[in-house]
């Protein structure tokens, strides 16, 4: 055994709102059924003796059975498990925020994850309040971003919960908890690859699936996306024929596919399929974890992809070029702050307040094409378009005076031409 202080076998918690061994009576575990927390809701007992609740939020997962994680976790020991379906809060409350927000960061990753993350720990909060418990636990790895997400927002909620972090705690690797898990009967799921040692791992739900592990982590391997992708077809198996869809949005909320009136929850989740036959809307990208480290994953996101690039293009074609060149200022603000474990900030009011007024004008229907591997915004119109034939046209049209042009570019490029001439000098 390693003497190095920072291996997960000499964990020592210097943190007050971690939970103790002997003090932690009753714990919900944030259950979703993956190796990692069904590992955890055998060890907790174990190590803990405590009673524990599995909790699994319904947010529209498109990979995971839920109703099969629910008897997972019974079979394994908990005394209750709980699915809650919260689909339309998380559509409405926090996916809404996104879209308004042209949600991306460091290039087309939608913050699938970092937009969940805030509900579960809400709700985890919520029920551990319902039943008495004193604890939550979650399966978030010491080097990643999702544990400071989920405590961060479950200590604004409760400043005295106490949280259990096992990952954090125990001395298992992936291929100990591989050992872990047969030695307990616990199965392990379907992602892993054909030799049981390199996993992949997935986080998921109706606004994407990120996945992590495996090759994935070294970024001069390419990624086998023919074992990874469960949502996303790739474009060279994609049909060799387009198809077109059409978003209505209503002050920045898509309120129709295909002139079909329907809730976010139900469209994002009908929109899913469509685009990912078409294999657009995934993508590998390195990013920059708020901890400090380099990693990559491999991102699954079509619905989020299509309504993200449809709203931008409505957006842009409503508003002023101050308003769209300090929009993306505010965007970029917004996407760093959700990744960052940083919804509870008051900043992020702050944003969504503009965020929202912008987004008041925000109404019109886009449509767009989805080809082997490309979704493409083909059409744009809104009652508030700022676009003006007559005025755009390069035809013969008198409504543009083309004679004050000379004259506006003397005035426009005078700072600059007179810098350069004393430059000459």
């Amino acid at each position: 055994m390693t003497n190095n202080i920072f291996s997960k076998s000499n964990y020592i918690k210097v943190a007050s709102h971690e939970g103790h061994k002997g003090k932690i009576k009753k714990v919900v575990l944030l259950y979703s059924g993956g190796l990692d927390t069904s590992c955890m809701l055998k060890w907790i007992q174990d190590q803990y003796q405590c009673e524990l609740i599995a909790l699994t939020i319904d947010i529209g997962q498109q990979v995971e059975n839920l109703e099969a994680i629910k008897q997972k976790a019974i079979k394994l020991g908990a005394k209750k498990a709980i699915v809650l379906d919260c689909k339309d809060e998380f559509a409405e409350e926090y996916i809404a925020k996104g879209i308004k927000a042209n949600a991306s960061y460091q290039g087309d990753y939608h913050l699938s994850t970092p937009i969940g993350r805030p509900l579960l720990a809400k709700k985890a909060v919520e029920i551990a309040h319902q039943h008495g418990f004193d604890a939550i636990a979650h399966g978030c790895t010491g080097k990643g971003n999702d544990q400071v997400r989920i405590e961060s927002t479950a200590l604004c909620y409760d400043p005295n919960i106490k949280v259990i972090a096992p990952v954090r705690e125990w001395a298992m690797g992936r291929e100990e908890e591989l050992k872990y898990a047969q030695k307990h009967g616990i199965s392990v799921p379907k992602a892993l690859d054909k030799t049981q040692a390199c996993p992949y791992s997935v986080d998921d739900n109706m606004w994407g699936s990120t996945w992590e592990g495996g090759e994935i982590e070294d970024p001069k391997l390419e990624p086998k996306l023919d074992k990874i992708l469960q949502v996303c077809t790739p474009p060279e198996k994609a049909p060799d024929k387009k198809e077109y869809v059409e978003l209505e949005f209503k002050k920045g909320i898509p309120v129709a596919l295909n002139g079909q009136k329907m809730k976010l929850a139900d469209l994002i989740m009908t929109l899913n399929p469509i685009v990912a036959k078409h294999g657009a809307g995934y993508t590998i990208l390195i990013e920059d974890r708020l901890v400090g480290l380099k990693v990559r994953g491999v991102y699954e996101l079509p619905g989020a992809h299509v309504i993200t690039k449809a709203h931008y293009n409505l957006e842009k074609l409503v508003s002023t070029q101050e308003e769209n060149a300090f929009k993306e200022i505010i965007d970029s603000k917004w996407a760093y702050l959700c990744y960052s474990a940083k919804w509870m900030e008051p900043t992020m009011d702050h944003l969504n307040a503009y965020i929202n007024d912008m987004n008041q004008k925000v109404t019109g229907k886009v449509k767009l094409s989805l080809y082997k591997g490309k979704a493409e915004v083909v059409a744009v119109e809104s009652a508030n378009s700022l676009f003006d034939l007559d005025l755009a046209t390069f035809d013969k049209n008198p409504k543009f005076n083309q004679n004050s042009s000379a004259g506006f570019i003397e005035v426009y490029g005078l700072a600059m031409k007179t810098a350069h001439q004393i430059k000459r000098k």
